[in-house]
C-alpha cells in the first residue's frame, strides 16, 4: 500500500512540473473580465434599438398559407 501511496506522489510531482501554465493565472482572469465587459458594452448599446422606431401594425393577409392566428379572427370580418 505505502509502495502505490509513493508512486502515485511521484506520478503528482511529475505532472505538476511537466504541465504548467504559460501565464500567470492573474492574467488568465484579466483576459477574460476584458472579453465579459466588452460583450456587456456591446449588450448596453444595442439596448435602445427597439425605440428608435414606432410600432407599425401586423399587415393582415387572409391568403397566408400558415396562419398563425395573431389576428385574433380579423381578417375574417372583412
Amino acid at each position: 500500500m505505502l509502495y502505490s501511496l509513493g508512486s502515485a506522489l511521484l506520478a503528482n510531482e511529475a505532472m505538476e512540473q511537466q504541465h504548467s501554465l504559460p501565464m500567470p493565472p492573474l492574467v488568465y482572469g484579466l483576459i477574460v473580465m476584458g472579453v465579459l465587459l466588452t460583450l456587456m458594452i456591446v449588450t448596453v448599446s444595442f439596448s435602445n434599438v427597439r425605440n428608435r422606431h414606432e410600432a407599425v401594425e401586423e399587415h393582415i393577409d387572409p391568403h397566408k398559407q400558415h396562419a398563425n392566428n395573431h389576428d385574433h379572427g380579423e381578417a375574417n370580418r372583412h
